[in-house]
């Protein structure tokens, strides 16, 4: 049975260490071949934006904007409902690629058989 791997980042440019700690772990489960699902809420929802990743600078990591396109590119990534409504953010504005769901799909994926959930 394959393994999931989901990542929950709650932080963004306010905690930028948090954040690209969770962008490093979720774009390295996509190289190892995991099946990697990246949830951004609260103040990482931005990076759902085009060009908000290229914007985020921390020494010594990896550039946001690659890790986020090697998730992008081998797994899914989904913007919270709420956090996507607080900042009135829509489905036309966001990256292509990036669904919006809610609590209920991220339950679902967390429980189901075979899935790991890591909330940063």
């Amino acid at each position: 049975m394959a393994r999931t791997l989901i990542v929950k980042v709650t932080a963004g440019a306010d905690a930028p260490e948090r954040c690209a700690q969770a962008f490093t772990v979720a774009a390295t489960a996509v190289a190892a071949g995991a099946d990697v699902s990246l949830w951004l809420t609260g103040e990482s929802s931005w990076f759902a934006l085009p060009g908000r990743a290229e914007t985020f600078d921390l020494p010594h990591s990896a550039p946001l904007q690659d890790l986020l396109a090697a998730i992008l590119a081998a797994g899914r990534v989904t913007l919270c409902t709420q956090c996507a409504a607080r900042r009135e953010i829509t489905e036309s504005d966001v990256i292509e690629g990036v669904r919006i769901a809610g609590a209920a799909a991220f339950v679902e994926e967390a429980l189901a058989d075979g899935a790991q959930a890591l909330v940063y």
